[in-house]
């Protein structure tokens, strides 16, 4: 099926003009109309990608049109023209929905630029509305949205290695989703009905890593008072996904290297080794081979770890995912946080396709949950979700309006603030590190780690790489 444009205008000239120079420039099936009546019949018996309005015709003008469209239809991309380019009617067109704006006469080659733009944009949302509705239900692979050509690699990737029992290297840059991919090889596996055991490595003490890997005999040391099953023993029969493998220590790389060569382990304080049955997927958002030429981390386990490596890609170089990733994490959060529905306004999709998003998925995710906090209807615009009219975030209780919400969701939207900011400045300082930060806000560990789940606050966005 072609792509379909139509165009309105009250000048017939006009319309031939249109139809005889866009047709092979934009590569669809353009239809044209010099009636706004019989315009909005066509438009409400099929779906265009494009609509492209005159704004001065007799009758209801152009802007009237464009407010009955962006009702009944509010994905659908409007590009306006007129003769009357002026400030007020640009701004006026803009607030009430319309993509982009374009004056009479034509440029015909910038016109055709900036009709192929609108053109881009309408059928990337069209083609993600439609996986949407085709998404597979498997499980396996929940979480994981994508039909760009680096994911289908991806997709294929994972269904070939999670049969097998081979270690997997995931890496990529943070935010990007290499633990979900780490969840959908398990799940994809023959161990999908065992545990699947993660392990964050950053976040855990040196001196503590080591007996949470591999466990403890009782009397190993001062308050071990009863022997422990490391995580390695936790994950027996599953599989065990090493989080940032890159921050480990030299002492714990020895150990690990140990596990992967022999499939034993050996307790603190114990004598005997334990045979273990587990699968080993580890990440990092670092670059491996150059830590080892560094000397950082041993070449050996280097080539241990990286059997079969996957590369999962930032954000800004999947642009056409994003519409589906950004659909898929507001029905997610809007049923975790027990709220009716929402969707995502045209403009604000606009906003979140031509983000650079230094903090890939993660970084959506948050503004995403504080879009479904902040909105007071069903749909999520982009003050909602903290964006001036420059497309700058927003910060501080400054940029709240309480004027139309109840105690309790003004409430939320004070406390979601405070703790980004705060939490997130302490984490800055500490490059990431959970205890110190902890210590430093007067807090136990556990209470931040509680908050910061609560929250969607990740430590890894604040780790120097």
């Amino acid at each position: 099926m072609s792509d379909s444009v139509l165009i309105i205008d009250d000048e017939p000239d006009m319309l031939n003009l249109l139809q005889r120079s866009l047709s092979s420039e934009l590569n669809a099936d353009i239809k044209t109309v010099s009636d706004i009546d019989n315009a909005l019949e066509l438009i409400r018996s099929k779906d265009f990608d494009l609509i492209l309005t005159d704004i001065r015709m007799p009758g209801m003008n152009g802007l009237d049109l464009l407010e009955i469209i962006k009702e009944e239809k509010p994905a659908q991309t409007v590009v306006m023209m007129t003769a009357y380019g002026d400030i007020d009617t640009v701004i006026d067109a803009m607030k009430k929905g319309a993509y982009d704006f374009v004056t009479k006469p034509f440029d015909h080659d910038a016109l055709v630029v900036r009709l192929n733009k609108a053109m881009e944009r309408a059928l990337l949302l069209k083609e993600n509305q439609r996986l949407l509705k085709d998404r597979s239900k498997d499980n396996a692979l929940n979480g994981i949205v994508g039909s760009s050509s680096s994911m289908k690699k991806i997709f294929e990737t994972l269904h070939m290695v999670s049969p097998s029992d081979v270690t997997v290297l995931l890496t990529g840059e943070s935010g990007t989703g290499k633990n979900m991919a780490a969840r959908a090889i398990h799940s994809l596996s023959e161990r999908k009905d065992e545990n699947f055991v993660t392990v964050n490595c950053p976040t855990i003490p040196e001196n503590i890593l080591e007996s949470e890997l591999f466990g403890y005999k009782k009397g190993a040391f001062t308050h071990a008072q009863k022997n422990k099953k490391g995580l390695f023993q936790e994950a027996d029969k599953g599989t065990i996904f090493l989080d940032e493998i890159g921050e480990i220590s030299s002492s714990i790389q020895t150990k690990l290297l140990m596990v992967l060569q022999d499939k034993q382990i050996k307790p603190l304080g114990d004598t005997e080794f334990v045979n273990i049955d587990t699968r080993i997927i580890a990440s990092t958002n670092q670059n491996l081979f150059d830590l080892v030429k560094k000397g950082l981390f041993r070449e050996d386990l280097y080539y241990r770890l990286n059997v079969v490596s996957i590369e999962i890609p930032p954000l800004r170089e999947r642009q056409k995912d994003i519409p589906a990733i950004a659909e898929y994490l507001l029905e997610k959060h809007c049923h975790k946080m027990n709220k009716d529905f929402k969707r995502i306004s045209p403009e604000l999709m606009d906003i979140f396709v031509s983000e650079k998003w230094v903090g890939n998925i993660r970084e959506l995710e948050n503004i995403i949950i504080r879009g479904i906090l902040y909105s007071s209807d069903d749909v999520i615009k982009p003050s909602d979700a903290g964006y001036k009219k420059e497309n700058a975030v927003l910060s501080g209780i400054e940029s709240l309006d309480y004027e139309n919400l109840s105690y309790k969701q003004a409430k939320e939207k004070n406390l979601y603030d405070f703790n980004m900011k705060i939490i997130g400045k302490s984490l800055k300082k500490t490059s990431g590190n959970v205890s110190k930060t902890a210590r430093n806000m007067g807090l136990e560990r556990q209470a931040l780690q509680k908050i910061m789940k609560r929250y969607n606050i990740n430590a890894d966005e604040y780790r120097k790489n």
